[in-house]
């Protein structure tokens, strides 16, 4: 369970990241149409911040209720 959190972290940066070089590449050529992808980039960027907090407490949890 805690890998599948691991992966869709990284998803979420991958979209960033992919939705940054479409800002670079059409920023020039269509400005109104990078916008939506800002808006990809910095909620993805959110996300990946948010999950990971998130399933790092997660995990602290669960091995502090092992011990």
């Amino acid at each position: 369970m805690i890998k599948i959190l691991r992966y869709t972290e990284y998803l979420y940066l991958a979209v960033a990241l992919i939705s940054i070089y479409k800002i670079a590449t059409l920023w020039e050529t269509d400005r109104q149409g990078t916008y939506i992808f800002i808006i990809f980039a910095v909620v993805s960027i959110g996300m990946f911040i948010f999950r990971r907090k998130y399933r790092k407490r997660f995990e602290k949890r669960q091995r502090d209720n092992q011990k």
